[in-house]
């Protein structure tokens, strides 16, 4: 799920920076004369009775060092003073832009899990850098804390739940198109020289139309059950959707070309029915055409 994860923070990123950074300007003065190490300390102790899913919390020196042991509420990690982090990314980070930074979310050396960590630059009444402020926070507390997904409530287990019921009874119907569209093949007599036209008419609906719902309950299930949201790549419900109304259209068109053949033997008073139906596949096409032209706008 690690992989997830990550793409979940890429999405929240700017409301979890604007959330922590917000949540340290609240709490620690900036550029006043008032600035110390003792006010920062007790400001870190009210962020961490707080916000009990931030891990750890510390204070830099101007220079990039460790100047108090971390306060946590895991006793091992209460360590770390005398520390250089100077070659860490949330320091000179921090200290490069000159405002409240995130970090990627990299492997913790305590517990190896993914953490990312809030950089908070203090400067005195002059401009001058006097300390940064940093957190980290365990990356999947930080997604739960900034934007709690649907899953994790009961509602969103309950929906998960239910799609997948919906996929699986989906699935259960493609399959039973697609048996009997093949079952036609072995039904009828295979004799290439006399095929029956309707038969294999009917066996080509059936699959297509079995290739339509399984497409469908593909992006169902990795959209809604398993939570694969694909961001930068071409959204996989667009495609589904299209995938799926392209299959409708062609089943109803060979629909349309079987009542042709049927109506032009047995009854040609009846061709108008199936040139109503050609009429409809053909505005289904207008309305295909017109929602990937809208698609390829929004992109």
């Amino acid at each position: 799920m690690v992989i997830k994860e990550i793409q979940q923070f890429s999405e929240i990123r700017t409301k979890a920076r604007a959330y922590l950074c917000y949540l340290m300007a609240r709490n620690i003065p900036n550029k006043t004369p008032e600035i110390n190490l003792e006010t920062i300390v007790a400001a870190l102790k009210r962020i961490k009775k707080e916000i009990k899913d931030i891990d750890t919390l510390y204070v830099l020196d101007a220079k990039g060092r460790q100047i108090i042991d971390n306060i946590s509420r895991t006793q091992a990690f209460r360590t770390g003073k005398g520390e250089n982090r100077a070659d860490r990314a949330y320091y000179y980070r921090a200290v490069r832009e000159k405002r409240c930074i995130l970090t990627d979310p990299y492997p913790s050396r305590i517990e190896g899990i993914l953490v990312v960590t809030a950089a908070y630059p203090v400067y005195n009444e002059k401009g001058q850098l006097q300390f940064v402020v940093c957190a980290d926070i365990p990356l999947d507390k930080l997604l739960h804390m900034v934007h709690p997904s649907s899953g994790e409530t009961m509602f969103g287990r309950f929906t998960r739940i239910s799609y997948g019921a919906f996929s699986l009874a989906l699935l259960a119907v493609a399959f039973i198109l697609f048996i009997n569209g093949v079952k036609s093949f072995f039904t009828a007599e295979l004799n290439i020289f006399n095929i029956d036209i309707k038969e294999m008419f009917e066996a080509t609906i059936l699959l297509t139309l079995s290739l339509a719902i399984f497409d469908l309950v593909k992006a169902i299930f990795e959209e809604e059950v398993l939570g694969q949201h694909k961001k930068g790549e071409p959204d996989e419900i667009h495609k589904t959707m299209v995938r799926f109304l392209g299959s409708i259209i062609i089943a109803l068109a060979i629909e349309a070309l079987m009542l042709v053949f049927k109506f032009a033997i047995i009854d040609p008073e009846k061709l108008i029915y199936a040139v109503y139906l050609i009429g409809g596949v053909t505005l289904l096409l207008f309305g295909l055409s017109f929602y990937l032209k809208n698609i390829r706008k929004e992109r």
